[in-house]
């Protein structure tokens, strides 16, 4: 029988959480946010592949979904509320707006949605649809939104939820994340590189102390300050020290420092970061290395 993913069920969590019994609300109650359809429901992606009908859809319009039909269902519905946050009434159409517009920017964090059918006003339905099929639904939707998803992406277990804790950060029920979901990865594979030496050996052990400021063995070293220059300076600093220390006798650690200077410089690090989230970058990193 159709059922209920875990991937929606922690998008449907995440709303609840935050939208239900928040403070100077018109709550959004477990009731009103719905993934599997009743039992009279046939077809359409609250469905999964036993309750789909002939040529539904939600499997044959698109590769995506032919290939991710499951039991699992592929739809959320979304209810109406009305929060009080960041000084401004916050609703389901201008949640629903605000949805439909990262799709239509094309946010890396809403690609998986397929549709959204929405009333912007209360009145009017309207349909947002990835593949420009249909522009309208039901009058039901004047007080509910459907967000459909693509079927491989709900089979694959895709974390669905950072494009929903985006919405809550937007509004300030979230502490504030701008970055995207892919500058959040790639300052995650720097941070895992600046930390491939670990204080249980020596060059750890300054990595360590430098990142805490407290190394004085570097000439003209500061602790790391929330610009990128400094990144750079102290990413630097950290090589100057590695490579003075590659002389001496520890165990394996020449055959370290090397792979690290190959790959960590900060010439590299630089360039790759966008100039736009070069003080978001720098600040996280400063953070993260005194943690």
């Amino acid at each position: 029988m159709t059922r209920a993913p875990a991937n929606l069920l922690a998008v449907r969590s995440l709303l609840l959480t935050h939208l239900d019994n928040a403070p100077g609300s018109d709550d959004l109650d477990p009731g009103e946010v719905g993934i599997v359809g009743d039992s009279a429901h046939r077809g359409g992606y609250h469905c999964g592949s036993d309750r789909v009908v002939p040529n539904d859809y939600s499997v044959v319009e698109s590769p995506r979904d032919r290939a991710g039909l499951t039991l699992d269902a592929a739809a959320l519905d979304v209810g109406q509320f009305s929060v009080l946050s960041g000084g401004r009434t916050n609703t389901l159409p201008s949640f629903s707006v605000w949805c439909v517009a990262q799709c239509a920017a094309n946010a890396a964090d809403a690609r998986d949605i397929r549709e959204i059918i929405y009333s912007p006003d209360g009145t009017t339905v309207k349909r947002w649809d990835r593949l420009g099929k249909r522009t309208s639904g039901d009058s039901s939707h004047r007080w509910h939104t459907h967000f459909s998803f693509f079927r491989d992406a709900i089979k694959a277990g895709r974390d669905q939820r950072p494009l929903f804790r985006r919405y809550l950060s937007s509004i300030g029920l979230l502490e504030d994340d701008d970055m995207t979901p892919e500058e959040h990865n790639w300052l995650a594979t720097v941070h895992k590189n600046l930390t491939v030496l670990d204080g249980r050996n020596p060059v750890g052990q300054i990595y360590t102390r430098m990142a805490m400021g407290e190394d004085v063995t570097v000439p003209n070293y500061t602790p790391a300050h929330p610009t990128l220059k400094s990144l750079a300076a102290q990413i630097g600093a950290l090589q100057a020290a590695l490579t003075a220390l590659s002389n001496q006798d520890f165990t394996d650690e020449p055959a370290i420092v090397q792979g690290v200077l190959a790959s960590l410089t900060p010439e590299k690090i630089a360039a790759a970061i966008p100039p736009t989230m070069a003080k978001q970058v720098a600040d996280e990193l400063a953070r993260r290395l005194v943690a």
